[in-house]
C-alpha cells in the first residue's frame, strides 16, 4: 500500500486583509508620493537638460527661467488680469450652458414628443465643432467677450444635455416601480427619485464639460480679444517670448486641474452613494 503525501497550499493572508486601514493609508500616501514626485522628477530632468544645452532654450526655457518670469507676469498684475479675464468668462459661460443643458437634456429624457422633434437637430448640431461656429457669432455680436462666452456656453451645453438624457434612459426599473408604489409623482418623483439616480452621471458630465470649457476659453481668445490666459499665451509665441507662454500652459494646466479637483470633491460629499464613490471609500 503506497501512501500518497498531501500538499497543503498555505495562502498568507493580504495586507489589504489583515488590516484595511492601514493599507488605504499606506495606499493613498503611495498614489500621494507618486502624484508629486513624477513631475518633479520631469520638471529636475528638464531643469538638467536645458543646463547643459541637452536642449535648445529658445524653445525650451529652464524651468526656473519660466518660474522667474512667473513670478515678474505676478508681481505687475498682468497674471491675475489674464486669469480673471479667462475665469470670468468661463463661470458665466458655463453656467448658462450647464442650466441649459440640464433642462433640454430633462424634457427630452421626460418627453417622447420633445424627444422626436428635437434630438434629431440636436445631434446635429453636436457634431459640428465649436470653434467652427466662432466666425458666425463674431459676425452676429462683433468682437468681445459676449462670442466666447455663448460658445463656451455652447460646448458644456452639448455635454451636459446628452449626458442627462443618458442618465435618465440608463435609471434602474426598480427605482420608477419604488416611485410609482409610494405614490410619488411629479415633482416629488423627479426631485427624489430622477434627480439622485442620475446625479452619479452628471457629475461625470460636469467633469467632462469642464475640460471642454477650458479648452474652448483658450482657443477663443487665441484669435478674439486683448486679455486672458489664451491671448496670453498666443501673444508671446508671436513675440518670440518662450519662457512667458510657458507661464500661461502652466497657468491653464493649473486652472483646469483645481477646477477639476473641485468638482470630485464636490462630488464625493454631494453623491456619496455612487458606485465609484463606494470603492474609494472602501480602499
Amino acid at each position: 500500500m503506497s501512501e500518497t503525501a498531501t500538499r497543503k497550499v498555505v495562502i498568507a493572508p493580504r495586507m489589504s486583509d489583515k488590516d484595511p486601514a492601514r493599507y488605504a493609508r499606506s495606499q493613498r500616501l503611495r498614489s500621494r508620493i507618486l502624484g508629486i514626485g513624477t513631475p518633479v522628477i520631469l520638471l529636475l530632468a528638464w531643469q538638467i537638460a536645458a543646463s547643459v544645452g541637452a536642449v535648445d532654450a529658445r524653445f525650451f526655457p529652464a524651468p526656473t527661467t519660466i518660474f522667474a518670469e512667473g513670478t515678474e507676469l505676478v508681481s505687475n498684475g498682468q497674471l491675475a488680469t489674464d486669469l480673471w479675464a479667462t475665469l470670468r468668462s468661463l463661470l458665466i459661460g458655463y453656467g448658462l450652458g450647464f442650466v441649459a443643458g440640464l433642462a433640454t437634456g430633462s424634457i427630452l429624457g421626460l418627453s417622447q414628443t420633445a424627444r422626436a422633434a428635437l434630438e434629431p437637430m440636436l445631434s446635429a448640431i453636436y457634431t459640428i465643432p465649436k470653434l467652427a461656429i466662432l466666425p458666425l457669432l463674431l459676425l452676429i455680436f462683433g468682437l468681445g467677450e459676449l462670442p466666447k462666452i455663448l460658445l463656451i456656453a455652447l460646448g458644456v451645453f452639448f455635454v451636459i444635455w446628452v449626458t442627462v438624457l443618458e442618465a435618465l434612459e440608463d435609471i434602474q426599473p426598480t427605482y420608477l416601480e419604488a416611485a410609482h408604489i409610494f405614490e410619488i409623482r411629479g415633482w416629488q418623483r423627479f426631485r427624489h427619485v430622477l434627480i439622485p439616480a442620475i446625479l452619479p452621471s452628471l457629475f461625470t458630465g460636469i467633469r467632462l464639460a469642464l475640460a471642454n470649457a477650458v479648452l474652448i476659453a483658450v482657443a477663443t481668445e487665441f484669435v478674439n480679444g486683448d486679455s486672458g490666459i489664451g491671448y496670453r499665451i498666443w501673444h508671446s509665441w508671436s513675440l518670440f517670448q518662450a519662457s512667458q507662454m510657458y507661464v500661461g500652459i502652466v497657468v491653464v494646466a493649473f486652472m483646469g486641474f483645481l477646477l477639476t479637483y473641485f468638482v470630485k470633491w464636490l462630488s464625493s460629499k454631494l453623491v456619496p452613494w455612487a458606485p465609484r464613490e463606494n470603492k474609494r471609500s472602501a480602499t
